[in-house]
């Protein structure tokens, strides 16, 4: 199983839930998060004047996955996410060792 980790801009999570579940995919979970990436925030303009925002919000995307449905995955969150300008996000993906299902007690693939 793999751990699949998105960071996105906000308003692109309708769009990403969306892909997600037309390939069947309809558990995630969301979290605000504050940060930037390379390019150490953005100049933006208000009232003419020029502002340097260092700490940009996104969401965070999480969504646990057998390995062999990965990659198609990856591809929706990236081509629902992708807007071609400068922070458009990461995707990260992690080795999970187990899951359980609390409910039921059900551990392994069958859990998720």
């Amino acid at each position: 199983m793999k751990k699949i980790e998105a960071i996105v801009r906000s308003e692109k999570i309708s769009d990403i839930r969306n892909a997600l579940e037309k390939i069947n995919y309809t558990g995630l979970t969301l979290t605000q998060v504050d940060g930037h990436g390379n390019q150490k925030g953005t100049i933006q303009k208000w009232k003419g004047v020029e502002h340097k925002i260092t700490i940009i919000p996104k969401t965070k995307v999480e969504i646990v996955v057998d390995d062999g449905d990965v990659q198609k995955i990856i591809e929706a969150i990236a081509d629902a996410a992708r807007t071609g300008e400068v922070g458009d996000g990461k995707i990260f993906v992690y080795a999970v060792e187990t899951v359980m299902r609390i409910r039921t007690g059900q551990c392994g693939s069958c859990a998720l």
